[in-house]
């Protein structure tokens, strides 16, 4: 007698399964980088869900205060999914997107009883590279192309995965004026001014050193051709990682494994802007960030010695 497979289907997905389904949905499509998204989707499918799983939550509803603390009071104790014990800064950083989760869920007509509280962050100060280091980690560079990475990164304060994107027809010319055309973060494009000098440099790296039949038109390709393709390809984030860090052993800067990196670079140049009395708004625009927030959690550093100084440059000018 012949027997018949019958298909079983899986298991429905919870409500609450499909609200995070929609919510990073919602996410790609407002164009946020893969970065982002990737630090979005780790806890809310990877940590939530399977904690709710175990508690029995299925909905949304069902998240209210109490719940929502219980939830923090377990992250830290451990990873609900690992054991591993995580850090104030880790616990925060599982709990903002479930909080940003709540509140789309909440515009979109759900019923949101609460919100998780984010646990404090404790700030910290910032070693940045003071402007002869970062001539020192330019000239420890051994290429054309890597000291003049280093130096627009010390320049314009541009975030490394912007970087990697330009390309030559970015860089324009009007008048007297020099800058270049940034594709920023969250599709926030803007202008960063250069000096002549630098405009000139990466007129002749182009003419003089980038190679001529590069498989691409970004404008920092890699020194060799690859072996898989024969050809040279467009340089990487790691890439300017790599070549960053080596320039900081090579300069024999403090601590070189830990502070020579581009996304120092760029601490450096808001660190110096403000220093020397660029308006925090220009600051903000040129780093492309969306808020003087930004501004004031993480460059609290320019509160101790920089405040002092500047008292003393007050006190010191002549009375009327």
């Amino acid at each position: 007698m012949d027997q018949k497979l019958t298909a079983v289907p899986g298991e429905a997905p919870s409500p609450l399964e499909r609200l995070v389904d929609d919510y990073l949905g919602y996410c790609r499509g407002q164009g946020i980088s893969r970065r982002t998204l990737n630090a979005y989707e780790f806890p809310l499918r990877r940590v939530l869900l399977p904690w709710a799983g175990r508690a029995g939550i299925s909905r949304v509803e069902e998240l209210d205060r109490r719940t929502l603390d219980r939830y923090a009071a377990e992250l830290h104790v451990g990873n609900p999914v690992t054991g591993r014990l995580l850090s104030r800064d880790t616990v925060h950083s599982y709990l903002r997107p479930l909080r940003q989760l709540l509140k789309w869920a909440a515009v979109e007509g759900e019923t949101v009883p609460a919100t998780p509280k984010l646990p404090p962050l404790k700030r910290r100060l910032l070693e940045v590279l003071s402007l002869e280091e970062i001539d020192a980690l330019e000239d420890a560079a051994t290429t054309e192309r890597d000291k003049l990475i280093i130096r627009l990164l010390a320049d314009t304060g541009m975030r490394v995965g912007e970087l990697v994107q330009l390309r030559g027809q970015d860089f324009r010319s009007r008048d007297r004026y020099h800058e270049i055309f940034v594709q920023g973060k969250g599709d926030r494009d803007r202008l960063l001014p250069i000096t002549v000098a630098l405009y000139r440099r990466v007129e002749r790296f182009v003419t003089r050193t980038r190679p001529d039949d590069g498989h691409s038109d970004r404008l920092f390709l890699s020194l060799r051709r690859s072996h898989r393709l024969g050809v040279y390809e467009p340089l990487t984030v790691s890439g300017v990682e790599q070549l960053v860090r080596i320039a900081g052993d090579r300069a024999g800067t403090r601590n070189a494994g830990e502070r020579c990196h581009p996304h120092m670079l760029r601490h450096s140049f808001v660190t110096n802007a403000l220093r020397r009395g660029m308006s925090p708004l220009v600051v903000k625009q040129f780093a492309g960030h969306t808020s003087l927030r930004m501004i004031d959690q993480v460059y609290s550093h320019l509160t101790t010695a920089d405040a002092h100084e500047e008292l003393l440059r007050m006190l010191s000018r002549p009375q009327p």
